[in-house]
C-alpha cells in the first residue's frame, strides 16, 4: 500500500478545506465485511488533481458532484480525483470493507465465553482507510456525522452521544472539528454503567462476560475519571471540548488505550478478572488520566504532521502521572514511572535506532516512518524532559504557556514551534535553547560524582557530565541513622545545575551522595566509591521509595553497561527486597532480575544459581506476608515464585490444591500462570491444559491455553505452534502473541535450536502478509530472545541486510539485535 508523504500532505492541505463527512456503516452484512458509505463535502482552493484514500474489500461506486467515477482507477489505497476545479465539491463513495482480526481498522471479536460479538475501531495513522474513505491526514480536520446500522440488541458508541432510532439504526451527534484518525465507533451488546458529571454524560462499557468484574471496580474507575476531569479543569482554561465522555474496555486491543475524543478505548485487561496489586490499579488510573489529557492536547489541539506525535504522548504521559498524584489516592506515581517507564526510555535511547524526542521533520518523511517512533523516547524520555522543564520553568509559567497554546490553536493544528513559542510567551527563560538541548538531541547523559575533602574536614562535589544537556538536579546527602542499623537519614537536598560553574560545598562527607535524587532529570547516575559501599549495605534503609528507585535504576544501568557484574544485581535484590515495601519497586526489580539478568545476561550454566536465589527471595517475601498485612506484596511474590520455579513440586501442589498455603486462592490468572510454568518444565501435558480450558473458556483462557501448548517441551508441540504463527494466518493478534510467548524458553534451547534459523525468513514473510500489528508481535514476542550467540546476531544482521523486512519489523529486529549484542557484551564483561 502507498504511504502518505509529508510533502504530499502539505500539498493537499494547501489545496483542500474539508468541511464535513457523512458516514453510514452497516454492520449487519455478515462476518467478513461491512458496508461503508461516505459523503465528503470539501472546498478546492485552485484547479488541481488530488486523491482520497481507502482500502476496500470491494469498491462499488464513486460519484463526484453527482458524476460517476470509475472504481477501477483505485490503485492500492488511492483513488485519484482528476481535474478538480476551484470551489465546493461533494464526493460519494460506496464500499464494502473487511473486518480486522489484528486490532487495526474495524476489529471483530467473538467472545468464546458466550458467543457474543463486539466491534470497535482503531483508526490511528492510516487505519481509517480500512473503515471509510478519507482525506487521511491530521491537519485536514472536519465535522464527522455518523450513522450505524447494527444487529438487534446491540449498543453503538461513538465520539458523540448516540441515539437509537429503531430497527438497529443509530445516529451519533456530529463532532466538532477533529482529525480523521480520531473518529471512533464501538458496537456490540455492551454492559454499561452510566452517570453524569458536571452536566456531561459519562459511561464505562465492557463485554457482558466481564460485567461482574467491571461492576466491582466501577466506583474506582469513575472516581478516578471524575477526579482527573476536575483537576484538568483547574489546570486548563479551556473547558472539556466534547459532548460526553465514554470509556470502552475492548478485546484484543493492541495499545494500552486510544484517545478518541468522547470515546476512549482501553484494552479490556484493565477489567480485572483476577486479583491485582495496588500498583496495577494505579497503572489503570494513570492510563485513564493519560488519555483524558489527550482530550485537550491531541484532540482539541492536534499535531500538523506525525513528526510531532511525541509531543502528544509526552504531554499526556507527564500529565497522567502528575495529575494522578495531585487528584487521587495514588500519590506516589513517580516511583512507578521511574521503575516501569523511565527504563524503557533509557533503553531505547541507547540503541542505534534512537532519535531525538522531537525528530527533524525530514526524519519523518512519511507515515511508515512515523509509526516507528512510538517508543520509550516518545513516551518516557519525552515525559522526563517535560518534567525537567517544569522543574526549571516552574509549574505556573508552564501551565500559562500551555493555556496560551490551547487558546491559539483550539479545534486546529499546531507544531512544536508553536508549542515552544507559546511556552516562551509565559517566561523570561530561554525556552528555545532548552528545546534545542533537550528535544533535538539523542542519547542518555551520564553524571558521575567526585567528592573532594579539604584540610578542614569539609567536602566539595564535582559532577562529571558525559553528555550535552543542561540539568537541574537535586543531590541527596544521606547519613547513617544512629537509631537503626542499616537505616539512612536525609541530611539535605541541594539544588545543583549541571554543568557546574564551580564545585558545590557539601560539608562533612555523607555516607551516601545521590545525584538526581527525586528523579527530576533524565540521566544515568553513578556513585562515588564510598556511596557505592553504602548502597550495597543499606539500599533498603533509604527512607523514600523514589530515592530507592533512582538507586535501583543506577544499578540496572551499571549491569547493562558492563560495569557491575550481573549476579551482583541479583545478590542486591536478595539482600534488600525482603525489606522493601513499595510494590512497584519489588515488581520492577524482580522482573529485571529474572527476565534480563537470569535469562539473558548470565551464561546458561550460571542461570540455575540465579533462579535458586530468586526462588529463595520470593519464598522469604511469601513468609513475610503470612499475616495478611501486605496482600499486594504477597501476590507479587507468589507470581514471581511461579515464574522462576526450577522444580515443579511446590507449584504443582498449589495447582492441585487450588490455593497457596495461607493464600491467595488460585484465580484464573494464577492457575494459567502455574500451568504455563509446569508446561515449560514438562510436568503437564495437552490433556491437563485442555481440561483447564474447559473450566475457563474465556478469551483469556484461550490465550492461556495457546501459551501453555506452545511451551510444552515436545517437538510436535513446537511444530504445531510454529505453523500456527507463521504458516497460517488464522491467529488473532492476541493469540499470535500468546503462542509466541510460550514458544521460546531458556530451558528448551536445544529443542528449539532449529527454529532460530527459520525465524528470520518466516517473520519477514508473515509481517509482509499480515501487516504492522503482526509484524510488531513477531518482532517483539516471537523473536528468539534467549538464543544469545554470535551466530544468532549474524543471522539477524543478514536478515536486515538482505531480506527487506517491512519497516515495522525492521525496526523491531534492529532493536532486538542491539539488545542481543548488549547481552553478549555483558556476558563477556
Amino acid at each position: 500500500m502507498s504511504v502518505l508523504t509529508r510533502d504530499e500532505a502539505q500539498t493537499r492541505a494547501k489545496l483542500l478545506d474539508v468541511h464535513h463527512y457523512g458516514i453510514e456503516l452497516d454492520l449487519t452484512r455478515g462476518d467478513e465485511t461491512f458496508d461503508s458509505l461516505t459523503v465528503i463535502r470539501f472546498t478546492v482552493r485552485a484547479d488541481a488533481d488530488t486523491f482520497v484514500e481507502l482500502k476496500p474489500a470491494e469498491l462499488r461506486s464513486v460519484t463526484l458532484d453527482g458524476q460517476p467515477l470509475d472504481p477501477e482507477t483505485l490503485v492500492e489505497n488511492r483513488l485519484p480525483l482528476k481535474g478538480l476545479t476551484a470551489g465546493e465539491h461533494e464526493l460519494r463513495i460506496d464500499a464494502a470493507m473487511r473486518y480486522s482480526r489484528t486490532g487495526e481498522g474495524m476489529h471483530r471479536f467473538t467472545d468464546p465465553t458466550d458467543g457474543e460479538t463486539y466491534l470497535y475501531t482503531q483508526l490511528f495513522m492510516e487505519d481509517v482507510q480500512r473503515v471509510f474513505a478519507a482525506f487521511d491526514q491530521p491537519d485536514l480536520k472536519a465535522v464527522f456525522d455518523l450513522s450505524v446500522t447494527a444487529p438487534d440488541g446491540w449498543t453503538v458508541l461513538a465520539n458523540g452521544v448516540t441515539e437509537h432510532l429503531g430497527e438497529g439504526r443509530w445516529k451519533a451527534a456530529p463532532t466538532p472539528l477533529i482529525s480523521t484518525y480520531l473518529v471512533a465507533v464501538a458496537a456490540g451488546p455492551w454492559h454499561s454503567v452510566r452517570t453524569e458529571h458536571r452536566g456531561l454524560p459519562f459511561g464505562i462499557h465492557c463485554r457482558r462476560s466481564l460485567a461482574p468484574h467491571m461492576d466491582a471496580d466501577a466506583d474506582e474507575i469513575l472516581d478516578v475519571t471524575r477526579a482527573c476531569f476536575d483537576r484538568y479543569h483547574e489546570k486548563f482554561d479551556e473547558p472539556y471540548p466534547f459532548d460526553s465522555y465514554d470509556q470502552a474496555f475492548v478485546p484484543e486491543f493492541n495499545a494500552g488505550a486510544m484517545e478518541n475524543p468522547g470515546l476512549v478505548t482501553f484494552r479490556d485487561e484493565f477489567i480485572y478478572r483476577s486479583a491485582v496489586t495496588d500498583t496495577e490499579r494505579q497503572t489503570r488510573a494513570m492510563v485513564i488520566a493519560h488519555e483524558m489529557a489527550h482530550m485537550w492536547f491531541g484532540d482539541l489541539v492536534t499535531l500538523r504532521w506525525w513528526d510531532d506525535i511525541w509531543l502528544n504522548e509526552s504531554f499526556a504521559e507527564y500529565m497522567g502521572y502528575q495529575t494522578l498524584t495531585e487528584a487521587t489516592r495514588f500519590t506516589d506515581t513517580w516511583t512507578d514511572f521511574g521503575v516501569a517507564r523511565k527504563s524503557w526510555g533509557y533503553d531505547a535511547d541507547q540503541r542505534p535506532s534512537t532519535h531525538p524526542v522531537a525528530p527533524d521533520p525530514d526524519a519523518v518523511p512519511d507515515t511508515a516512518c512515523a509509526m516507528l517512533n512510538f517508543d520509550g523516547i516518545s513516551y518516557a524520555k519525552g515525559a522526563s524532559a517535560l518534567r525537567q522543564l517544569v522543574a526549571w520553568l516552574g509549574e505556573k509559567d508552564f501551565l500559562a504557556g500551555i493555556n496560551t497554546h490551547f487558546a491559539r490553536h483550539k479545534f486546529a493544528n499546531a507544531t512544536l514551534a508553536d508549542f515552544i513559542d507559546n511556552l516562551a510567551s509565559a517566561t523570561e527563560r530561554d525556552v528555545h535553547a532548552w528545546a534545542d538541548a533537550w528535544l533535538r538531541t539523542t542519547g542518555v547523559d551520564t553524571l558521575t560524582p567526585t567528592i573532594t575533602a579539604a584540610a578542614d574536614g569539609t567536602h566539595t562535589l564535582t559532577v562529571r557530565h558525559d553528555g550535552s544537556r543542561p540539568h537541574r538536579i537535586a543531590v541527596g546527602l544521606y547519613d547513617q541513622d544512629l537509631t537503626g542499623e542499616g537505616r539512612l537519614t536525609l541530611r539535605e537536598r541541594l539544588d545543583v545545575d549541571v554543568p557546574q560553574a564551580e564545585p558545590t560545598a557539601i560539608g562533612k562527607g555523607p555516607a551516601l551522595l545521590l545525584l538526581n535524587d527525586g528523579d527530576l532529570s533524565y540521566a544515568k547516575v553513578r556513585f562515588d566509591p564510598a556511596s557505592f559501599e553504602t548502597v550495597h549495605a543499606a539500599l533498603s534503609g533509604l527512607p523514600d521509595p523514589l530515592t530507592r528507585a533512582v538507586v535501583w535504576n543506577a544499578l540496572r544501568d551499571a549491569v547493562r553497561d558492563g560495569e557491575l557484574p550481573a549476579m551482583a544485581y541479583i545478590d542486591a535484590a536478595r539482600v534488600h527486597l525482603p525489606h522493601e515495601t513499595d510494590l512497584a519497586l519489588v515488581q520492577g526489580v524482580l522482573s529485571f532480575a529474572a527476565a534480563h539478568v537470569a535469562d539473558r545476561y548470565l551464561a546458561p550454566e550460571e542461570r540455575p544459581a540465579a533462579l535458586a536465589t530468586l526462588t529463595a527471595l520470593c519464598r522469604d517475601l511469601i513468609r513475610r506476608t503470612e499475616d495478611g498485612s501486605h496482600p499486594g506484596l504477597r501476590l507479587t511474590a507468589v507470581r514471581h515464585f511461579i515464574d522462576v520455579a526450577a522444580h515443579p513440586d511446590t507449584i504443582s501442589a498449589w495447582f492441585s490444591e487450588g490455593t497457596v498455603p495461607g493464600g491467595p486462592e488460585l484465580d484464573p490468572e494464577l492457575r494459567w500462570r502455574i500451568l504455563g510454568r509446569l508446561a515449560v518444565l514438562g510436568a503437564v501435558d495437552d490433556a491437563v491444559i485442555d481440561a483447564e480450558l474447559v473450566q475457563d473458556p474465556s478469551a483469556t483462557g484461550q490465550e492461556g491455553a495457546a501459551r501453555c501448548h506452545a511451551a510444552l517441551p515436545d517437538p510436535e508441540a513446537k511444530r504445531t505452534a510454529w505453523e500456527a504463527m507463521f504458516s497460517t494466518d488464522d491467529l488473532s493478534n492476541y493469540l499470535f502473541t500468546a503462542t509466541a510467548q510460550g514458544f521460546w524458553q531458556p530451558e528448551q534451547a536445544d529443542l528449539v535450536r532449529e527454529y532460530v534459523e527459520r525465524y528470520w525468513p518466516d517473520a519477514v514473510a508473515v509481517a509482509a502478509r499480515r501487516g504492522p500489528a503482526i509484524a510488531e508481535a513477531a518482532g517483539r514476542w516471537a523473536f528468539p530472545v534467549h538464543a544469545i550467540s554470535a551466530e544468532t546476531l549474524a543471522l539477524g544482521e543478514a536478515c536486515l541486510r538482505d531480506a527487506d523486512p517491512i519497516p515495522a519489523l525492521r525496526r523491531k529486529l534492529a532493536d532486538q539485535l542491539d539488545d542481543l549484542e548488549r547481552a553478549l557484551r555483558v556476558r563477556e564483561a
